[in-house]
């Protein structure tokens, strides 16, 4: 599908749709060049180059270790208004299965996420605003570091980044293989669930297989942990709130040793939650209940709950307007305001612990076609086609949020 298929209305997705193939080379020398957390050395160099040809007016790196920041002003800045707008970097320890052009050079790293899309719609909407400045106030662009499990929003926030740069809402959004092309999602509430991880440790008393009578079977306790945690969702939380309990690991003996009844084991996990109050009942209920069960067969149990990342939770004023502004792009019917949330963790969640703002879903799945593998895969790519909408989204949420007081400047729409 290409960009001109889309139905989308309005100045901004003209005017970037005219660059489109500059934005799709950026995107796939970025999904060839991937980098982990904190190690986007060369996605930084590749965005300041690209941000400094724009015309944009300030350029700020080393923001939360390899952040960078941008900022364009409007052509006027009389209404004092800040917005940011955030794209995240990062790539993800993977092997890629792909086999075109683009593939990533570098074993075992992968843009399997399209954080490349990501950054390469923000650097378009950065140059659109810095050619057009149809608003008044000035636009914050944030290029975030280590989204993938290294917390870089928070690095950023812990390094100043909304003292130095004091808006008064953040936006941000990520590429959704579940919906179509032209389609965008949102939700005036919770977006994706905090991810908390969990460790569990159970000692026993090891010994010889063939006379398990003498020994405290970790293992065997293990198993009754793993099977009993399922019932804190099922018993303990109400039914009209949600959380997930999933032990992913277990650790226990040597494989060669047949008949080593171990003294210990190790069970790893994560919960899923959106309430604050949920996540502190299950990671009490947690506690309580695997002690006891250990307890119960002679061993122990001792439960390490580490929150990771919170909820991400929209406010409804952001949500509605972010809501408004994609539906003046793309019309009513291919907005949905009411999307499910997902039980995936971002921490773009950290900006709005601090920040009012919004996060949202921009579809490029094509029934068997680009875009169309879900999240984390490895033959996942970035579907280019959704590049201009991207960058005229974030684009018109600044033009919409800060508007100029005489709109006779403003050019009239066009539609493609």
């Amino acid at each position: 599908m290409q960009a001109s298929r889309l139905s989308v209305q309005g100045r901004a997705f003209a005017h970037i749709a005219a660059f489109h193939p500059e934005i799709t080379a950026l995107r796939r020398d970025l999904h060839a060049h991937p980098e982990l957390g904190f190690e986007e050395h060369y996605t930084v160099a590749r965005v300041r180059e690209a941000l400094q040809v724009c015309g944009v007016d300030e350029i700020h790196t080393g923001i939360g270790k390899t952040g960078l920041v941008a900022v364009v002003r409007g052509r006027s800045t009389a209404s004092g208004k800040m917005m940011g707008l955030r794209a995240d970097m990062d790539a993800l320890p993977m092997t890629e299965h792909n086999d075109f052009a683009h593939q990533s050079t570098k074993p075992g790293l992968m843009h399997g996420c399209g954080h490349d899309g990501h950054t390469a719609m923000l650097v378009a909407a950065a140059r659109y605003l810095a050619e057009t400045r149809q608003f008044d106030g000035t636009a914050v662009l944030i290029f975030q570091p280590g989204e993938e499990g290294y917390a870089g929003a928070r690095a950023m926030i812990e390094d100043g980044l909304f003292e130095r740069f004091p808006v008064q809402s953040v936006f941000g959004m990520h590429n959704w293989p579940a919906m179509r092309p032209g389609t965008v999602g949102i939700n005036p509430g919770p977006m994706m669930a905090a991810a908390d991880r969990i460790t569990i440790e159970v000692t026993g008393k090891g010994g010889h297989g063939g006379h398990p009578y003498a020994t405290v079977d970790p293992v065997l306790v293990a198993a009754h942990i793993i099977t009993a945690v399922q019932s804190i969702v099922s018993r303990n939380v109400k039914a009209v709130d949600s959380a997930v309990i999933s032990i992913c690991a277990v650790r226990a003996g040597d494989p060669a040793a047949m008949s080593v009844v171990p003294g210990s084991a190790t069970l790893v996990g994560t919960v899923r939650s959106f309430s604050p109050v949920v996540q502190a009942l299950v990671e009490r209920r947690l506690s309580e209940l695997c002690a006891a069960v250990a307890i119960g067969f002679g061993a122990t149990a001792q439960v390490t709950y580490e929150r990771s990342y919170p909820a991400t939770i929209n406010s409804p004023a952001e949500a509605r307007f972010a809501g408004d502004v994609a539906q003046s792009l793309v019309g009513h019917e291919q907005v949905v305001r009411d999307l499910e949330p997902s039980m995936g963790a971002e921490d773009f969640s950290f900006m709005l612990q601090a920040k009012p703002g919004a996060y949202m879903r921009l579809g490029q799945g094509e029934e068997n076609g680009l875009g169309s593998c879900f999240l984390h895969n490895s033959r996942y790519d970035f579907n280019d086609a959704v590049l201009p909408l991207g960058a005229a989204l974030h684009a018109s949420l600044a033009e919409q949020g800060m508007p100029l007081a005489n709109g006779s400047d403003a050019e009239p729409q066009a539609e493609s």
